[in-house]
């Protein structure tokens, strides 16, 4: 894996002992992403990032994988993980090629706001505004998720929906935008950290979709 920043694509350097840099956001966090999905790299996503919650719609579906995953950790608190993304791609029968992103992560760190085309680090002070477009089943809680506008994008490129679980922004992006109807249908998402053997059965599946 390569260190490069969670808010843009340009790599990072050292800034002193720990510490990472870019050039155009300034010191930050570094995010750590591998090649190609697979269960090495699940393993090693893993380990960088204990205590921090990494979700995966559970169980797949048929036809379904694992196409991408990402972490940013803070360099100069060592062991301390700002964010987790994971991607799973398949299709479904009215949209064709799907992927689905999702990103948990602390406030500010803004790789949710990359992956979304949404022009801030954060979701913004209007969330929660009126009904949630859907809600998703986390463990035993239902999170209720709000729609995200994104900047840059065709209207039809994807769909975003942000809440909160346990303390932390929970972005779901979807692509293209008309599958956010497959989160209506009661989509379960499950912290794989410490799930252990069952994890060797996921499917992996590469390239990964751009963001």
């Amino acid at each position: 894996m390569s260190p490069a920043c969670p808010r843009c694509s340009a790599p990072v350097a050292h800034d002193g002992a720990s510490a990472w840099s870019c050039p155009e956001h300034g010191p930050t966090a570094a995010l750590w992403r591998p090649a190609t999905a697979t269960y090495d790299g699940l393993a090693d996503h893993l380990a960088r990032t204990p205590g921090f919650p990494t979700y995966l719609p559970w169980p797949l579906s048929p036809g379904w994988a694992v196409t991408d995953l990402a972490a940013v950790v803070d360099g100069s608190e060592p062991g301390r993980t700002l964010a987790t993304m994971t991607c799973v791609s398949g299709t479904s029968e009215l949209d064709g090629p799907v992927d689905v992103m999702v990103v948990a992560e602390e406030s500010g760190t803004g790789l949710g706001a990359r992956c979304a085309g949404h022009p801030h680090d954060d979701p913004g002070p209007g969330l929660p505004d009126g009904q949630p477009l859907v809600r998703v089943r986390l463990d035993a809680r239902q999170v209720p998720l709000w729609a995200v506008s994104t900047s840059g994008s065709d209207e039809w490129d994807r769909s975003v929906v942000v809440g909160e679980a346990l303390g932390r922004w929970l972005w779901i992006i979807v692509r293209p935008a008309s599958a956010i109807l497959l989160l209506r249908d009661d989509w379960i998402l499950r912290d794989v950290s410490g799930l252990g053997p069952p994890l060797v059965e996921l499917p992996f599946a590469s390239p990964a979709p751009p963001w």
